[in-house]
């Protein structure tokens, strides 16, 4: 039986004109793989397309928003606002896990490769939501469920990220700008893990892990903080 996509568009105040659009967003590759026969494709064009969306409407609202911030300060809270965790997380609470079109294995997964997973969607249902109807639409979306996340990330510092922390430490500490390196890259193309160094000129400092090179760069930072003792 089919998923009532009805019931997630009252959930959202959302109606599509397409709901093969709609439903399009929540098509995981792996489920095509198990499913050739499916009327739909899977949803990675929708993602990359609503990855410019929600880039262009998030930098949008900060330029408008905080008129004394430097590039660099909005690049970095767009980072806190616009990543793997906290997409995935308002994907969850949103209920989009109930909606996604999976394999039998990835049905089962519930670490990291979901994570991954709602964030991607996160970014289709944006994507698809700027195709049915417009960019206002989308923005509107995200302005709703999103952007109401920036007020703890900037109450927290949240913004702060952890590759910025340990650059800045390091240089004032020993004058050394860290580099980072991947040491390994395993799974699928759709769910790859990667593991990066952290280095201090030939020294391996610390290694980090994540489903991008970027989220696996943090880890290792995060984790290098800690071995120095410069939190």
């Amino acid at each position: 039986m089919d998923k009532d996509f009805s019931q997630l568009q009252d959930r959202l105040g959302v109606k599509f004109k397409d709901q093969k659009l709609l439903r399009q967003a929540f098509v995981h590759r792996s489920y095509l793989n198990e499913n050739p026969a499916f009327e739909l494709g899977h949803n990675e064009r929708l993602e990359y397309l609503g990855d410019a969306v929600l880039e262009l409407a998030v930098t949008e609202y900060l330029f408008k928003s905080y008129p004394d911030l430097a590039e660099g300060e909005m690049t970095a809270l767009r980072a806190a606002l616009v990543n793997t965790q906290m997409l995935a997380k308002i994907s969850d609470r949103l209920g989009f896990n109930d909606f996604l079109y999976l394999s039998k294995g990835e049905a089962k997964e519930n670490g990291r490769g979901r994570q991954y997973i709602l964030a991607n969607t996160f970014e289709a249902f944006v994507g698809s939501l700027y195709l049915d109807q417009n960019f206002k639409a989308a923005e509107n979306f995200i302005a709703g469920n999103l952007l109401p996340e920036l007020k703890d990330i900037i109450d927290k510092k949240l913004w702060r990220d952890d590759k910025s922390l340990f650059q800045e430490a390091a240089q004032e500490r020993v004058g050394a700008t860290p580099t980072y390196k991947v040491l390994k890259e395993s799974g699928p193309d759709h769910a790859k893990t990667f593991v990066v160094g952290v280095y201090l000129g030939k020294e391996m400092v610390a290694q980090g892990s994540g489903s991008s090179k970027n989220e696996a760069q943090q880890q290792a930072a995060a984790a290098a903080l800690k071995l120095k003792n410069w939190e």
